[in-house]
């Protein structure tokens, strides 16, 4: 499984040195006891650590060039407990490089009425402090997250969580790593895009390596390794050979295991987190890789088909954010326009992550009447039913794009025995007429990821923290 480092987030509280000392560590103390109960709540999904009070524009530049070179600290969480001139903060403000999530909160939840008073009023003062440091971040102009509520609630910390994710998946981009197995798809046009472009403003790097290198791994995998994997394949998965020969389908689910093992230790020898293939460039492959893709893409590589590397790259990211659950590569593959029925049927020729799966996949063999190649070995499976979000990326020439709209998922209504692959149908909130003009209009391709765990907020802070372009369909 490609794991993800141990991230953590640092907080700190905003104040002044003209409220005392005392009071200065009566802030410290709510502070770190604010901190304690984040991260022993288990909402959150990555560490707080509390960096203490804030009160001089040197301190503050200061910690924030620090966050800035600490590689395992994500982002930041500001508190402004009490009033904090917001001139202290300019600086280190404009100095961050990481994402930024003002909390806007109280220590208590309710006003002390029958006790409240001028020294209760100078340590409580959020209420204050919040516009003056949220005047200051709009001028600078950062489009830093805000989550306002009580710290205790439940949804609150649902909101630090979810931006958590966010902000991971963020620091995460500049490190995503796609290898490119022969080109794109001839004549294709969204699957084309400016690589050094997504390098500067993304921060993937995709570089292209030829098939022939990969056959010669693949070629040298140990038949003891495929055998292990064969019988741990038989443990998670129903092998049905229906009308094949045992032979040939041993035959053609071993070839499948071979380019697996071969795919994985070609990613993991170079430091690839994200893969395309083309069925146009198979040159010295028996296969083209349907069954391989899908064990990697549960491992949580990225992947796109027809060379489409900004999908697998994207989909390596959201899987980051959604912690690899149940966020898949995806593409839109035929319609059902009947009334009252109208949906996406989600497929592709082979490459559909099992994660999503409802049922228990069946490994299955059948011809693939596309690219000249042996019958190859795959997941076949039906989706699951629930609410999900739907995402693409394309380029255009002034910048890529993410388009994306909230979905209604639920199962193929009926079998498809002729047609034996992985699939998901869907339907777009705003229904399928309205959500797909207004997908083609903003040049919404066929491939996209599939979540059931993202949501539209999620999306919407990470466009803002990469500073791209966002359709939402809604």
């Amino acid at each position: 499984m490609l794991q993800v480092k141990d991230y953590e987030f640092w907080f700190v509280a905003g104040s002044q040195s003209l409220y005392g000392e005392e009071q200065l560590a009566n802030v410290a103390r709510n502070a770190q006891d604010v901190v304690d109960k984040l991260n022993a709540s288990g909402k959150l999904p990555y560490k707080v650590v509390c960096k203490g009070i804030m009160t001089t524009a040197d301190g503050i530049t200061q910690f924030m060039k620090d966050v800035n070179y600490h590689d395992e600290v994500a982002g930041v969480i500001t508190w402004m407990h009490t009033f904090s001139p917001a001139k202290n903060w300019i600086r280190g403000t404009v100095l961050l490089q990481k994402p930024l999530l003002h909390l806007a909160t109280q220590y208590l939840n309710e006003i002390p009425y029958a006790t409240i008073d001028f020294d209760y009023m100078n340590l409580n003062q959020s209420a204050h402090g919040d516009r003056e440091y949220g005047y200051l971040n709009a001028r600078l102009g950062i489009d830093n997250k805000i989550v306002y509520g009580w710290w205790g609630d439940e949804d609150v910390q649902k909101e630090i969580a979810d931006w958590q994710d966010v902000a991971v998946a963020y620091n995460e981009s500049f490190h995503i790593r796609v290898c490119r197995f022969g080109d794109t798809m001839r004549d294709v046009a969204v699957t084309e895009g400016d690589k050094v472009e997504a390098q500067i403003r993304l921060g993937w790097t995709v570089d292209y390596w030829p098939v022939g290198e990969l056959v010669e791994v693949i070629d040298a995998v140990d038949e003891k390794a495929i055998d292990a994997a064969y019988a741990k394949l038989k443990e998670d998965y129903e092998l049905t050979p229906q009308s094949n020969s045992p032979e040939k389908f041993e035959e053609s689910v071993r070839y499948q295991l071979h380019c697996y093992l071969g795919l994985k230790a070609f990613l993991e020898d170079k430091g690839y987190h994200a893969f395309c293939t083309n069925f146009q460039d198979l040159k010295g492959m028996k296969q083209l890789p349907g069954l391989a893709v899908q064990l990697l893409m549960r491992e949580g590589y990225g992947f796109g088909a027809e060379g489409d590397w900004k999908h697998a790259a994207l989909s390596r990211l959201l899987k980051i954010m959604a912690h690899n659950d149940r966020t898949v590569f995806m593409e839109d593959y035929t319609l059902d326009l009947r009334r009252g029925h109208e949906a996406i049927l989600g497929a592709h020729m082979l490459e559909v992550d099992p994660t999503i799966a409802s049922d228990k996949p069946r490994v299955e063999v059948h011809p693939l009447d596309i690219g000249g190649k042996d019958d190859p070995a795959r997941l076949v499976f039906t989706g699951s039913d629930g609410e999900g979000i739907n995402v693409t990326i394309a380029d255009f020439r002034d910048g890529f794009r993410l388009i994306s709209y909230p979905v209604d998922c639920r199962k193929a209504e009926e079998e498809t025995p002729h047609l034996p692959v992985a699939k998901q149908l869907w339907t777009p909130k705003i229904g399928l007429k309205k959500g797909s003009i207004a997908w083609i209009k903003a040049g919404g391709g066929h491939h996209t990821v599939l979540s059931f765990r993202l949501t539209e907020e999620q999306i919407r802070d990470l466009a803002v923290m990469l500073g791209i372009d966002l359709v939402e369909i809604c």
